[in-house]
């Protein structure tokens, strides 16, 4: 499984993919210089449970630190992932 990112000028995702298919999506937008918002995510039910989810909230957080973005998650389960891990939170807008 890997996680490819695709960033356009008003936003993006983050995409789980296994042998060409994709298992999971996170999608997010750009709200203006250095400010995502998470705004969806969502994992194929075949691949539910193993952790595909949580993998691109990480690829997110590590995304923003690359490049010194910060991250609104409106997204319940993304919001979800940033409330039980508070080293995370240095990414938070």
């Amino acid at each position: 499984m890997k996680i490819e990112h695709l960033n356009e000028n008003k936003g993006g995702y983050f995409k789980a993919v296994n042998e060409d298919k994709t298992a999971a999506i996170m999608n997010y937008a750009w709200a203006g210089p250095g400010k995502m918002v998470i705004e969806h995510t969502e994992v194929k039910p075949d691949y539910s449970g193993q952790g595909l989810g949580k993998a691109m909230v990480l690829a997110a957080v590590d995304y923003a630190r690359q490049q010194k973005v910060k991250i609104l998650p409106l997204c319940p389960f993304a919001k979800s992932i940033f409330n039980k891990d508070e080293s995370l939170n240095d990414v938070l807008f």
